[in-house]
């Protein structure tokens, strides 16, 4: 563990001096600065309808790999010459997207305006007819940010975070309340403002990122933080909300440790691996402030499964389960073609 310790450092050094060369990290925006942004975008539609012109939105496309291109230092990162697309208000098939997206940055607005915050769930259940679904929202959330290129956390709408956290670590939220990780027995909700922490105070050697609710549970029915201590484990349950993989960058940042990722040996567990190492590819434009490029793969590999079979019952599976698999792993074949290097291991 000690050699893979050095391995890491070495790499952490590597990463941290192309980020100093190349990382163009996506800072906060002033509040007068996103005021400006969402009334630029409203002067252009203003200046169409007076001239008698269908007033258009253009967002950028961040549902396709080839808007994506593969960064050493940071992952996932969206090209700069991205296709858009256009929401037009006289269109039938984007008129809706274009009214939701003109009321959404209306909330916005008063919100940064009058520098107070929101979750997007207050903000949906506000009017659930209007937007439709929750999904919905979020999605039309991600575009303005992407469009005005301001961080979401600059646009006053918080998430509600679904993560748990454990371990040695504490630190103030921004309202200077003070949280306390290292219970042995129970977790913490992972911040809904993880840019609002500071005094972050932690002896760790390493953080371990835990994909399932379920094994995380019972790591800490183990005293694994106990055992193992000083250390840091996470959660996002399954696919990892923004909130969750922006305190694993955050505590990276800060601290300075190795990061490793404990996950299923299946097309899903290395498909969430991949989000906290390399990014997603709808939250690209976000990649610098999400990603963590050295985090190392503790397991379980596909070996281990082999070594341990003769102990285990062959799992029955459903066709249907094969199916999903089988897309799962049609979409990890898509993000590799983006990577030279899909990851590394622990040995």
């Amino acid at each position: 563990m000690a050699c893979q310790f050095i391995e890491v450092d070495k790499l952490r050094d590597t990463l941290r001096e192309s980020l100093g060369k190349d990382d163009k990290r996506q800072e906060d925006i002033s509040r007068p600065d996103v005021l400006t942004r969402i009334e630029s975008v409203i002067q252009t539609i203003v200046i169409s309808v007076s001239e008698g012109e269908a007033p258009v939105l253009r967002v950028m496309n961040r549902s396709s790999w080839d808007n994506v291109r593969f960064h050493e230092s940071v992952g996932l990162v969206q090209k700069t010459d991205v296709p858009v697309r256009t929401l037009r208000c006289d269109c039938p098939s984007s008129a809706t997207r274009f009214a939701l997206t003109l009321k959404l940055l209306s909330v916005i607005y008063k919100l940064v305006q009058s520098d107070s915050y929101a979750t997007k769930r207050d903000i949906y259940y506000n009017d659930p007819q209007l937007f439709g679904s929750q999904t919905t929202l979020d999605s039309i959330l991600d575009d303005i940010s992407c469009m005005l290129k301001v961080p979401r956390r600059s646009l006053h709408v918080c998430a509600t975070s679904k993560g748990f956290i454990s371990g040695d670590l504490c630190y103030l939220e921004e309202d200077g309340t003070k949280v306390d990780c290292s219970s042995s027995s129970t977790a913490v909700p992972v911040s809904s403002n993880v840019n609002g922490i500071r005094n972050i105070v932690s002896s760790a050697k390493f953080i371990l990122i835990v994909e399932k609710d379920a094994t995380f549970q019972r790591l800490l029915d183990d005293a694994f933080c106990t055992r193992l201590s000083p250390c840091i484990i996470i959660t996002g349950k399954g696919v990892p909300d923004v909130n969750s993989r922006l305190m694993v960058r955050k505590l990276w940042d800060t601290l300075n440790i190795p990061v490793f990722a404990l996950v299923d040996a299946d097309p899903y567990g290395i498909e969430i691996m991949c989000i906290y190492k390399y990014g997603s590819r709808s939250l690209a434009f976000e990649a610098h402030s999400l990603t963590v490029p050295s985090v190392l793969w503790l397991g379980l590999l596909p070996s281990d499964i082999q070594s341990i079979s003769t102990f285990m019952r062959p799992a029955s599976c459903s066709t249907s389960s094969q199916k999903h698999n089988w897309t799962e792993i049609l979409h990890v074949c898509m993000r590799s073609q983006h990577t030279d290097v899909m990851f590394e291991k622990t040995a």
